[in-house]
């Protein structure tokens, strides 16, 4: 048996949400990069877009599509700048020890957009 491993991954492609799993890259990098302690910061190029870790678990999507939509109603403008400004900071914060992640077991890196994005865009800057 084979196994292969994608760098990203849909975990959701809702109406009005799109949500990347973007772990798997991160992890790439992060070995790459020679770092063995310290904090990766996972940040989104684009302006409409945050970095969250969480489980990967479509319930969750769904139940969040659904609390957005509560917040601020589809139509309304400038809807996506809005939805990041209530979701807080865009930029995740993830320790690493000995070169790995220190995620729990389910958790992964997602990359929330608004808008339908060709291939995730985000950037990682490490302090080691």
């Amino acid at each position: 048996m084979t196994s292969v491993e994608v760098p990203y991954s849909i975990a959701s492609a809702l109406p009005s949400l799109t949500v990347l799993d973007i772990t798997n890259d991160v992890k790439h990098e992060l070995r790459e990069s020679g770092y063995d302690d310290g904090i990766a910061y996972v940040s989104p190029i684009d302006d409409v877009a945050l970095v969250r870790v969480q489980e990967r678990e479509s319930g969750f999507f769904t139940d969040l599509e659904e609390l957005l939509t509560r917040l601020v109603p589809q139509d309304e403008r400038d809807r996506e700048r809005q939805l990041c400004m209530l979701l807080g900071p865009r930029t995740e914060q993830i320790p690493f020890a000995e070169g790995e992640l220190c995620l729990g077991q389910w958790q992964r890196i997602l990359l929330l957009g608004f808008d339908r994005p060709s291939r995730p865009r985000w950037e990682l800057t490490l302090l080691g």
